[in-house]
């Protein structure tokens, strides 16, 4: 590629925790198969989960950088599937340790990227494409509502200082459908705040950083967050606010490698699920951070017995920092009782292809962004135990908005009550739950015709690249017109 080249090449830079990289990489397969040269920048231990695009598009190339090095964390971290949530804080600012690698990395360049599309957690990125004069577009792996609600909050700091009392409402009247939470519901990394602090106040820079940034592009639907998209283009004055998902895997990708191992293989799971009735089964699964205590897991279980439904229940392993006799125990016994009726994964699930089989009736999910946007393009409905993060904010769209979930729990250490939760799991799956599937297979059909040709999102991403390039085109008519001057 020349200079001069009037065709955009992005330098991607995803985060390195598992729900922000994967769906910036399908991003960087939806970005190529349009003909967009890419370059993907990670750091030694993340370059093994390129390997299925990078098979599929070996034209992309990778810029591999050494992590930096930072006294609080341990080697290895930045390796997506080891990363406790108690790591993002010091991870993010040592992230921008990158900064002057990748500048020299530019100028070395001969023919370096012209835009960079990097996660919302790398706001520092912004000063970079500054200093190097090309455009930086955000990537939010969260909902548009929770960047509405969280961007006010960082430019505002409403409660700062006064986090003592942990059950005090924040409201966000300026917000669409002004939700409110708790303070204990607002994202940690916000409540860990301290004014003066240099590395809250480089956390808080960032985030400020991404609503002056060239443009966002959010991993959601205008059919369900459309309001909050348009909040963010009037309330905040983002020029360019494009939702351009759900990102799906790559197509022939093979879900049961996407995100670690697990101790079933996905045909056997399959032939499990083919022996269940349509909509029938509980899927049960926390994402990629969440690691239930060991009393968690024991009510669970008793909930899951009491409530004699079929399930499928994936479960974690203790993290670094967990002791491994207090956390992710399953009861004894249990997997023999329940044998024929439910399925136990320990480690990573095949989610996609789970939540895509018929006999699958609902989902018990932390809401993590990733795990709704799978269960809405399946059509199945959830239940809501949100337990930090933007979890508390997803649930309160799908439930009070979108009539899509029920909660069940809210808190990452709250232990449920198993009688409660056996009702709760058995209606589910009942016809007490009709009306609350059927929205979810209207959401289903609308995020569907999204991403296909002539949707919204499909037209937003060719929307996104038309900008970028013509950007690239203004600029290079001013550069020739510079040299015909001098």
């Amino acid at each position: 590629m020349s200079k001069t080249s009037t065709k955009s090449h992005i330098l991607m830079f995803p985060y390195p925790a598992q729900g922000h990289m994967l769906p910036l990489l399908d991003l960087a397969h939806e970005l190529h198969v349009r003909g967009v040269p890419i370059t993907i920048l990670v750091t030694p231990k993340n370059l093994p989960k390129l390997n299925t695009l990078l098979a599929k598009h070996p034209s992309i190339n990778t810029l591999v950088l050494p992590f930096p090095n930072h006294p609080l964390i341990p080697a290895g971290i930045e390796n997506v599937q080891d990363l406790p949530p108690n790591y993002f804080l010091p991870m993010m600012y040592t992230m921008s340790e990158l900064y002057n690698p990748i500048l020299e990395w530019f100028k070395r360049h001969k023919c370096p990227p012209t835009a960079i599309v990097s996660d919302f957690f790398l706001g520092w990125t912004q000063g970079l494409a500054v200093e190097l004069g090309i455009p930086r577009v955000v990537f939010s792996p969260s909902g548009a509502m929770t960047l509405s609600i969280s961007s006010t909050f960082w430019r505002d700091l409403p409660g700062i200082g006064n986090g003592d009392n942990e059950n005090a409402m924040f409201e966000f009247g300026n917000v669409p459908n002004s939700p409110s939470f708790p303070w204990w519901q607002l994202s940690p990394i916000y409540r860990n705040y301290r004014q003066g602090d240099k590395q809250s106040e480089f956390i808080r820079e960032g985030m400020l950083a991404n609503l002056v940034s060239w443009g966002m592009v959010f991993n959601t639907f205008d059919e369900l967050e459309a309001v909050y998209l348009d909040h963010l283009r009037k309330h905040f004055g983002v020029e360019r606010v494009l939702a351009i998902g759900p990102l799906q895997p790559v197509k022939g990708d093979n879900d049961a490698e996407r995100g670690g191992s697990n101790s079933v293989i996905a045909s056997d799971i399959t032939a499990w699920l083919d022996g269940c009735p349509d909509h029938s089964v509980v899927y049960v699964c926390f994402g990629s951070q969440a690691v239930l205590s060991n009393k968690q897991i024991e009510e669970l279980a008793s909930g899951l017995e009491l409530s004699e439904i079929q399930f499928i229940w994936c479960v974690k392993d203790p993290t670094m920092g967990l002791k491994k006799s207090e956390y992710g125990v399953i009861p004894v016994g249990f997997e023999d009782r329940t044998k024929g009726k439910g399925l136990v994964i320990r480690g990573w699930a095949p989610q996609v292809l789970v939540l895509g089989h018929r006999a699958i009736g609902s989902f018990l999910t932390h809401c993590g962004w990733n795990s709704v946007l799978e269960s809405l393009i399946a059509g199945v409905p959830m239940l809501a135990w949100p337990m930090g993060a933007d979890q508390y904010v997803n649930a309160n769209l799908l439930v009070d908005h979108m009539g899509v979930a029920a909660r069940v729990c809210e808190g990452a250490g709250v232990i449920p009550n198993a009688d409660e939760l056996a009702q709760e799991l058995a209606k589910s799956v009942s016809e007490h739950n009709i009306k609350r599937r059927a929205r979810a297979v209207e959401l289903s059909k609308a995020a569907l015709a999204s991403d296909k040709e002539g949707g919204n999102s499909f037209k937003s991403l060719d929307t996104l690249i038309e900008d970028l390039d013509h950007e690239l085109a203004v600029k290079n008519a001013v550069i020739h017109d510079q040299n015909n001057i001098i």
